[in-house]
């Protein structure tokens, strides 16, 4: 029996040339592509536009296939979490969540994380395996239809539709889910062309987000590739703080990692360049601290937004919460300093859907065990 071809895995111009080798036309590609995209259609015969001769074809050697939802929790707050799927024991989380102006999705692009950020449980788990385009946007794709049918069955997901606003529910993604997805570099780099694509989802480039840890050589990359807005892990005003919570840091130092960013600035869709800290009690939320990185981010010339996080506990963390009004005096020091500087809302806390707290369930094959933190509430 011949393995059907997942029509998700293709962004248009793959799936053009696919459709070229099926001896096909490439307008019916792209005709394909808005039925799976714009209208979240999987059956091809509700394909209507297509001759009936295409669909019985496409049919026989072909599919849309997300991955599958295991579990779907909702909280309190509006924000909604799917663990999918994705087989041999693996499993992934995707959240959205509804703000005022916008509804975003946190996609993941990896089953579990190598880099081993300290702080973070995803990386507490290990590392199974890249996740394939049609495993990225498909969690997109599942979501606008599942959160559609929310809508029709009267659950709020989003306020009243603007002219600034996606038709969908989902406006805007931020690939900072489970992995490093710039050490998934080409299949994040399509399914993002496809989040982007006129003919699919229709994202401007300031509404994707790319969240990493400070791969520079695939920051590099990603500007020549797919400049989207960037979202850089810090964590720390220094190497000593960063390399201790963080081992890429060996790698990929504080002073390169900057650079790097100063270059992409020159053509990202942002003029500034988001930087993510994680607020850790001791560690690095003393105003020192704080007076350190307003230094730092001056120093090096990188125009900044620092994105204040308190820290979400999970057992055996490690790690405790700084108080509020600790991470209140850090923002008043980098305010002062002339940066922008946001505390991050936490949401989805009742359901371990925010931020650190993603978790999933991996085989992780660093270690050859199987680890589950998280993946329900109350876990």
């Amino acid at each position: 029996m011949v393995e059907k071809a997942n029509l998700l895995d293709f962004n248009l111009p793959a799936l053009t040339a696919w459709f070229a080798a099926q001896g096909e036309k490439a307008f019916r590609a792209r005709q394909v592509f808005q039925w799976i995209h714009q209208r979240g259609v999987a059956d091809f015969d509700a394909m209507t536009d297509l001759a009936k001769s295409l669909r019985e074809k496409l049919k026989a050697i072909a599919e849309v296939a997300p991955p599958r939802v295991a579990s779907e929790h909702r909280s309190a707050d509006g924000t909604v979490k799917w663990l999918f799927d994705v087989g041999v024991g693996n499993g992934i989380e995707t959240v959205y969540i509804p703000e005022d102006d916008r509804g975003t999705l946190c996609v993941s692009s990896q089953v579990g994380c190598a880099l081993d950020c300290k702080f973070c449980s995803t990386g507490r788990q290990g590392f199974n395996r890249d996740l394939g385009v049609g495993e990225i946007i498909g969690q997109l794709w599942v979501a606008n239809r599942r959160l559609e049918e929310l809508e029709r069955e009267g659950v709020a997901v989003r306020l009243e539709a603007t002219e600034s606003r996606s038709p969908r529910p989902v406006s805007n993604v931020v690939m900072m889910g489970m992995g490093e997805p710039l050490n998934n570099f080409q299949p994040v780099v399509d399914a993002m062309s496809i989040m982007l694509d006129d003919f699919a989802y229709g994202l401007s480039r300031r509404r994707v987000t790319l969240s990493t840890s400070g791969v520079v050589p695939n920051i590099r990359k990603l500007a020549e590739a797919l400049p989207v807005a960037l979202a850089v892990s810090l964590h720390a005003p220094n190497d000593e703080i960063r390399s201790r919570i963080m081992p890429v840091n060996d790698a990929y130092p504080i002073a390169r990692l900057l650079e790097a960013c100063r270059d992409y600035l020159e053509v990202s869709p942002r003029d500034f360049i988001t930087f993510e800290y994680v607020m850790l009690k001791g560690v690095n939320d003393a105003p020192d601290h704080a007076t350190e990185l307003a230094r730092l981010l001056r120093r090096e010339k990188v125009p900044a937004k620092v994105n204040l996080i308190p820290f979400n506990p999970f057992p055996d963390s490690g790690f405790e919460t700084t108080d509020m009004d600790r991470v209140r005096r850090f923002q008043q020091i980098l305010l002062d300093a002339g940066f922008i500087a946001t505390i991050r809302r936490t949401r989805g806390g009742d359901i371990d859907a925010a931020c650190g707290q993603l978790a999933g369930q991996v085989v992780d094959r660093m270690k050859r065990k199987t680890v589950r933190i998280h993946s329900h509430p109350g876990h």
